[in-house]
């Protein structure tokens, strides 16, 4: 069984996974597609041995997002939970709306993109978030991403609003970098939700507070 879960802000997706357990008392539950503490939005959880072993079907599925975006500096995560690169863009410099949109529309397509130092993508055999935390800041190589549409939502400087759909892999947080160097302004992400993975919508999950022992198998599904 599976169930569609909304992230609240402020846990891990392993947060998320533990309660389930505790909810529904089955030991085996897993997640496809991490979620960062202070994301919300669309997890998918694998309830039983079944299920769990059939996760990795939903982590190669295209994303969409509802991200901001804040100029004016980098930060040392990507995003809001990082500090202030001192050797990272930063600029009061404020961009048109006209600017932001034709920059913003340039990442449309096939592109490389550098994960963030804070990733766990393996360099030499380490994460690489495990060595930036260790005060060893290596750029993981490039990877190829797919960036299928994006849209400004507002801008309203510093913040950017955009609504973006991209295939498995890609990094929101690396995408806000990209676009405040193009900007030359330097951004980080401050915010992120998660719309939906392949077909599956937010709308149709339920929110973590509202699932219990008595009404969750209510919610699951039999994919």
């Amino acid at each position: 069984m599976f169930l569609l879960i909304d992230k609240p802000c402020g846990i891990t997706s392993h947060d998320v996974v533990g309660r389930v357990r505790k909810i529904t008392g089955e030991r085996r539950v897993g997640h496809a597609g991490t979620l960062d503490p202070f994301a919300s939005g669309l997890l998918i959880l694998g309830v039983g041995r079944d299920s769990t072993s059939r996760l990795s079907y939903f982590l190669g599925l295209d994303k969409k997002y509802e991200a901001e975006i804040t100029l004016g500096e980098e930060r040392t995560t990507d995003d809001i939970t990082g500090e202030t690169r001192q050797d990272g863009l930063r600029s009061n410099r404020v961009p048109s709306k006209e600017e932001v949109l034709e920059v913003i529309k340039s990442f449309e397509g096939e592109k490389e993109q550098t994960p963030p130092f804070f990733s766990a993508i393996k360099i030499k055999g380490k994460k690489s978030y495990e060595m930036a935390r260790k005060g060893r800041f290596l750029s993981p190589k490039p990877r190829k991403i797919t960036v299928y549409s994006i849209k400004v939502v507002d801008y309203s400087y510093p913040k950017i609003k955009i609504i973006c759909k991209v295939s498995s892999g890609t990094y929101i947080r690396a995408l806000a970098r990209d676009i405040g160097r193009k900007l030359e302004t330097g951004a980080f992400l401050s915010s992120l939700r998660r719309l939906l993975i392949g077909d599956f919508k937010v709308e149709n999950s339920v929110p973590l507070e509202k699932l219990n022992s008595d009404n969750w198998q209510n919610f699951a599904l039999d994919l």
